[in-house]
């Protein structure tokens, strides 16, 4: 049980309705919703994300710094990808309805739909998820520091990444002007690939 919470008052929640605690919308078909402990405060060490994709929809690339992540196929199908920081491998993971993928705690990840009408169950093991988006690291860490650390012209680099929007959650943006559909390497017929710290709430 929760040592924080006082089990016998009229404060202490036991049902929530997550459709009501929206995280991120970018349409109708590409949604997050949140449930933690801001929501219902007798979590303990659980929370979770409910994802709604279109095809070649992205949760983009990110990771949690507090919490392992395990995806649940509802309805659908979409790809997990995981980078794991031993091998230096990208880890592309199909699934579909009753499939899961583990991304252990900290590591770099991403989820693209593949079909529409995806539906996701992210779960986590902490009450309330942290998580360091791709946007937010590339929109925020100085172009001078990327541009000498990694030999770039940074006028090139600032070009390059004006169109980031900082917290981005699900891409490509609403207004991208490069086409639906990603290429397809690796040869999996469904699988579009994608290579674009504070609490979700």
């Amino acid at each position: 049980m929760n040592p924080n919470v006082d089990y016998t008052s009229p404060s202490a929640q036991f049902t929530f309705d997550v459709n009501k605690s929206n995280l991120f919308k970018k349409d109708n078909q590409n949604l997050i919703n949140i449930l933690g402990i801001q929501q219902l405060n007798t979590l303990e060490n659980v929370s979770l994300l409910d994802i709604f994709l279109s095809r070649t929809n992205v949760v983009e690339p990110h990771y949690h710094q507090n919490a392992a992540e395990l995806v649940y196929c509802i309805s659908g199908a979409a790809t997990v990808s995981i980078m794991n920081p031993y091998t230096k491998e990208i880890l592309n993971f199909p699934i579909t309805p009753g499939q899961v993928a583990n991304v252990p705690q900290g590591w770099w990840h991403y989820e693209m739909a593949t079909v529409d009408n995806t539906h996701l169950l992210a779960i986590f093991d902490a009450p309330t998820p942290e998580v360091i988006l791709g946007s937010d690291l590339l929109k925020f860490t100085p172009a001078n520091v990327m541009a000498h650390t990694y030999c770039l012209d940074q006028q090139q680099w600032e070009k390059t990444i004006a169109p980031i929007q900082p917290s981005t959650y699900i891409g490509p943006y609403k207004d991208c002007q490069q086409g639906s559909q990603p290429n397809m390497p690796y040869g999996h017929q469904g699988y579009y690939p994608s290579f674009p710290s504070y609490p979700y709430y």
